[in-house]
């Protein structure tokens, strides 16, 4: 940058030349031409055009250092500066779930606070601590342990590392399948609590009826609602990353709730203020009180997505059948809903079929 073009664009500014050979930048408050405040960065710095206004206002600041810069390079911290860095610009390009960048978020403070400033190449034994030091929440440990894997992952495929300490990292918890399948009981008891025309039955009607994950129930609305071959239907792409799209019919049950409501809006189900709800966190709480007000203590959504699952595979649906409903792509994904009834309904054709042997 020229410094008479320096002059113009910054009034006050001034470059000086030091015995040194050095040069500093020094500005003039403006209103007070006696008093002049050095400049901590020069024109070439992003923040330059700012740390140049607050002194023409006769206040002095520091440039912003970022978290990778204020990391010890090469350290545990400064690889997860990174790696969020890059997992921001990917949700800003929308390649990203933000829920995803959220969770890692809270790995990344769990790691960084104990291990900030270990190198990258810290001993497996290490994280293992760090895991079992989690044994309460055995859930949230694994999944401390995947994001760090990942979080290597992506390091070693831009060559920042080459070892992966967090794999071969066993799992500690062996769960319950996950979240509780709603069971027929289940359902009865929640629809005789909320009533037709409720947030909470068209709730219910909604996981139910479409098997989608909180994520798309608060985006759905009639705008996803067409016809295919004649037959009324609803079609959306899964908020889910790599998940396919679902085309499914809208069968009467459904329709007749979302048309129960008093209070339209661009979504399905809104809020107390009649807006859609703004996260699938806010609908989540939400659904947890209503389960609760019906008596259904640990019950989830998640959980009816899995009973849904469970009462197709009962009904003779296959695993692709059910693939398509709930957007999976992996044949593996569904196959957990499937396998026993399949086994079961193999054996009892294998038992027929010995039925007719002269013994």
């Amino acid at each position: 940058m020229d410094l008479n073009d320096m002059k113009i664009a910054y009034p006050g500014l001034l470059r000086e030349k030091l015995p040194s050979g050095a040069v500093r930048y020094r500005v003039r408050v403006e209103g007070d031409k006696a008093r002049r405040i050095p400049l901590t960065v020069t024109p070439e710095h992003p923040q330059f055009v700012e740390i140049y206004h607050a002194a023409r206002a006769g206040v002095r600041i520091e440039p912003e250092a970022s978290p990778e810069d204020r990391a010890i390079r090469g350290s545990i911290g400064w690889l997860a500066a990174k790696h969020l860095a890059a997992m921001e610009r990917a949700v800003e390009a929308r390649s990203l779930s933000p829920l995803t960048l959220k969770k890692r978020r809270g790995v990344m403070k769990v790691l960084t606070s104990k291990y900030a400033d270990y190198a990258l190449d810290i001993p497996q034994s290490k994280l293992v601590e760090l895991r079992d030091d989690m044994i309460e929440t055995p859930a949230w440990a694994d999944s401390v342990i995947e994001g760090i894997r990942a979080m290597y992952r992506w390091a070693a495929d831009r060559r920042l590392c080459a070892v992966n300490p967090a794999i071969g990292i066993a799992r500690i918890d062996r769960g319950k399948g996950g979240a509780i399948p709603w069971t027929p009981d289940d359902l009865r008891k929640y629809r005789e609590y909320h009533q037709p025309g409720t947030a909470a039955h068209l709730a219910l009607t909604i996981f139910m009826f479409t098997a989608c994950r909180i994520s798309d129930a608060i985006r759905l609305g009639r705008q996803h609602e067409t016809t295919i071959e004649g037959v009324r239907a609803l079609q959306w792409q899964p908020v889910k990353r790599d998940s396919a799209k679902v085309a499914i019919p809208m069968l009467p049950p459904l329709y007749k709730a979302t048309r129960a409501s008093k209070v339209t809006g661009e979504t399905y189900l809104l809020n107390y203020r009649g807006k859609p709800f703004s996260t699938p966190d806010s609908l989540g709480q939400m659904f947890r009180r209503w389960c609760r007000d019906a008596g259904l203590e640990d019950r989830s959504s998640h959980g009816i997505r899995k009973a849904a699952a469970h009462l197709l595979a009962q009904e003779g649906c296959s695993q692709y059948q059910i693939m398509t409903v709930h957007g999976h792509t992996q044949a593996k994904t569904s196959e957990v809903y499937t396998k026993g009834v399949e086994r079961w309904r193999l054996a009892r054709d294998a038992m027929t079929a010995l039925e007719v042997m002269d013994w």
